[in-house]
């Protein structure tokens, strides 16, 4: 499992998003943003490393523009972590892949040592 970021839109959004057990990163980006081009890959390595702990999505914002209006994404890329169907955390712009995995890995135990 894992691997790649998942794709998901309005349709699978609280299935695969608000009713999700574990954390969730979700990726709002478009076809035309530059910077979303530079984190695709990023996004695509983080699947992989956090396969099991952490759901990666991406939502393009242009195909979805009422759930980027839900979250008050105004720039993209923007990252958006949910946890028990809470957004916990945003991260917006491009950024190294270092600060993704410090974000993650704190996210990650403290909700470890509150489940």
């Amino acid at each position: 499992m894992g691997g790649q970021a998942l794709k998901v839109d309005e349709a699978g959004w609280d299935a695969n998003v608000m009713k999700a057990p574990e954390l969730v990163m979700v990726d709002f980006w478009a076809v035309w943003c530059g910077p979303c081009q530079m984190v695709a890959p990023i996004v695509d390595e983080l699947a992989t490393e956090y396969a099991g702990k952490l759901r990666v999505y991406k939502l393009n914002t242009d195909e979805n523009p009422e759930i980027a209006g839900r979250y008050q994404v105004m720039s993209i890329p923007t990252i958006v972590f949910f946890k028990n169907g809470q957004p916990v955390e945003k991260l917006i712009g491009a950024r190294p892949k270092r600060q993704f995995k410090e974000t993650i890995d704190a996210l990650l135990a403290q909700h470890s040592a509150t489940a």
